[in-house]
């Protein structure tokens, strides 16, 4: 079996297609874009992908040291606020492959609006006239 990542040429899209896109989009950014023929889902993907391994990799990292810090966290604290700074230093990376992977979720959900639109557009042209 031969697998390629060229997009195909760019075709209308039934309505049924295009929701299919949609939904795919929403739960893997970028690839419902593709389905559709759409250059921009490759950027997406990889924010997408880049996100989640971001995440997944730091809060790792993050789950690690908290429970480290457990009690010095939830115990009595000297200094309240350089305990919040320092959970924040420990979690900002996380929170950077979260921030990733939406920029990517949500330029998907922009594209998956057009694909939409674009295959209502084109719906519309396709039917034909009603008879009386």
């Amino acid at each position: 079996m031969k697998i390629s990542l060229a997009l195909g040429p760019r075709r209308t899209l039934s309505r049924q297609s295009a929701w299919g896109c949609f939904t795919t989009n929403l739960a893997l950014p970028g690839f419902g874009s593709l389905m559709a023929g759409r250059v921009s889902g490759y950027p997406q993907a990889a924010l997408g992908l880049a996100g989640v391994a971001l995440t997944t990799l730091f809060a790792a990292r993050f789950f690690a040291w908290y429970l480290v810090n457990l009690s010095r966290m939830t115990g009595d604290q000297e200094d309240p606020f350089g305990t919040l700074v320092e959970l924040w230093r420990a979690a900002r990376w996380p929170l950077l492959g979260v921030s990733v992977f939406l920029a990517g979720w949500l330029w998907a959900l922009v594209t998956s609006f057009q694909i939409l639109s674009a295959a209502r557009r084109d719906g519309a042209a396709q039917v034909p006239p009603r008879l009386e």
